[in-house]
């Protein structure tokens, strides 16, 4: 790999680039290294093909949750540029009827100026179960919310809401593939990312141990440790 290798990092839902603050600290002298803004597009074709845009003829991609519906898209889209892959903590399935339903109950709460209501909900599925009573790690997801912003979190569900099956993708990726989930993540547990990294030949599967949803913040030496190595590989 060439070190000048630019990396593109996609956040979640609710999170701004604070999501991956330890990242990019941490990866910078591999690369050029890029936060891409996911919250201007309520359909995750449109986010990707807005992010490819702005983004480098060829790149690392990495996104968590969201911004790994977003990468599969990407993928759809380019995947001749896209160098390597990096899906944390994300799921290869679509929405469930379930999961729609709890969307649209967020986005009335979200219109009705509950947004924070729905950050104090989502947070104990953000966190490790051990992390709960961190207020360091509270007040980043707060201040994320808020810096997201009530448009752009209703954009956000509904791209999310009306996502594709991406299962159908993963036989054709052919490039380095980290997928990555933290071992007590509620949202997408590891038997997704079990099933992408099945999916997905030659890909690498870490389960990093005492971390939920929002790997990259709750446990930021395993996850820049992986995705060190990913870039070098």
């Amino acid at each position: 790999m060439a070190t000048s290798l630019p990396l593109v990092l996609v956040p979640g839902l609710l999170c701004s680039a604070r999501l991956y603050a330890p990242q990019v600290e941490a990866l910078w002298p591999n690369g050029p290294v890029t936060v891409a803004d996911h919250r201007r597009d309520d359909d995750v074709a449109a986010i990707a093909k807005r992010i490819l845009d702005n983004a480098p003829p060829r790149f690392a991609l990495a996104g968590l949750s969201m911004g790994g519906y977003i990468a599969f898209a990407m993928m759809r889209l380019a995947p001749e540029r896209i160098d390597r892959l990096a899906l944390l903590d994300t799921s290869a399935r679509p929405d469930t009827e379930e999961g729609k339903a709890g969307r649209e109950k967020f986005i009335r709460m979200a219109q009705d100026g509950k947004l924070m209501e729905i950050v104090d909900t989502l947070t104990p599925k953000f966190l490790h179960r051990n992390h709960g009573g961190d207020e360091r790690l509270k007040g980043i997801v707060r201040a994320m919310a808020r810096e997201t912003g009530v448009e752009a979190f209703v954009s956000q569900e509904r791209a999310i809401m009306g996502r594709p099956d991406s299962r159908p993708l993963l036989s054709s990726i052919k490039c380095p593939t980290l997928v990555l989930v933290g071992d007590g993540d509620e949202l997408t547990p590891p038997e997704l990312a079990r099933e992408i990294a099945g999916g997905i030949a030659g890909s690498k599967l870490v389960i990093v141990p005492d971390c939920g949803h929002l790997s990259t913040l709750e446990q930021p030496d395993a996850v820049n440790q992986a995705l060190a190595a990913w870039l070098q590989s």
